[in-house]
């Protein structure tokens, strides 16, 4: 794997970092390809239990590497969308840690985690507008369904950046720590998660990222087949015992 991309993984959880501060940590072909290399590491390696993506310098991602676009260079993978995530996150959770700038596909790239630390110095937008583009990687579809449609549009519209307390404030980030401290903060969030059975908070990530398409009437029988593989699993059975013995499971994974 490229310098540009590095992964590392500590008891259970992957770090994976963009690493072109030099370049604001700008997605290139380059970088796309690393992140998507990790991603199906990641759900492919069952020690893995879930990843946090962050950015090197105190930059999380300032977005596509415009000189690279200009130069023909394409910064989506197929199958796997811009940044080698947007249109196919991880089937196990990812954490964005996110300090400085996380602007057009960073901001992407940090909306296709499932929860978001950020620094209080952290900036967040769409500022695709300015530059005659769109937010076409996800920034106009997602932000709408995280955020109030009414903020989302204007965000969109004025690409304007929001600070990391007006993000919290809108539910966007889970948490806002002292500027430097995301990362650390991600990889405390990281353990807690980890600590528990793999296959449930698999499950539990899958019925709540689709279950906003479920209707009503069919939501409960659609999440009855996974609902029904977790009760039935070895995992479920030792997490049970593991706590009438009041001890920690040991997690099989099955």
């Amino acid at each position: 794997m490229s310098d540009t991309v590095q992964v590392s993984v500590d008891q259970g959880v992957m770090t994976v970092t963009i690493n072109r501060p030099e370049a604001k940590n700008a997605v290139n072909r380059e970088v796309a390809e690393g992140i998507a290399v990790a991603m199906i590491a990641l759900d492919r390696n069952p020690a893995i239990r879930l990843a946090i993506l962050t950015g090197a310098g105190g930059m999380f991602c300032s977005g596509m590497d415009l000189k690279a676009y200009v130069r023909g260079e394409s910064p989506f993978i197929n199958g796997r969308g811009f940044g080698g995530l947007c249109s196919k996150p991880p089937q196990k959770p990812l954490i964005a840690a996110v300090e400085g700038f996380a602007l057009a596909g960073g901001f992407e790239l940090a909306m296709a985690c499932d929860l978001i630390v950020a620094g209080d110095g952290a900036r967040f937008g769409t500022p695709e507008v300015k530059v005659g583009l769109i937010a076409g990687a996800g920034g106009l579809l997602r932000t709408p369904r995280q955020i109030p449609q009414r903020v989302a549009m204007e965000m969109a519209l004025t690409g304007e950046m929001i600070s990391a307390a007006r993000a919290y404030e809108l539910g966007l980030v889970n948490r806002v720590v002292a500027s430097g401290g995301a990362l650390t903060a991600a990889l405390t969030l990281a353990r807690v998660i980890a600590a528990n059975g793999p296959l449930a908070v698999a499950a539990s990530k899958k019925v709540i990222s689709e279950s906003q398409d479920w209707s009503s009437q069919e939501m409960f029988a659609l999440q009855e087949p996974l609902l029904k593989a977790i009760a039935t699993s070895k995992d479920a059975m030792e997490g049970a015992t593991a706590f009438a013995e009041k001890r920690r499971p040991q997690w099989q994974g099955c």
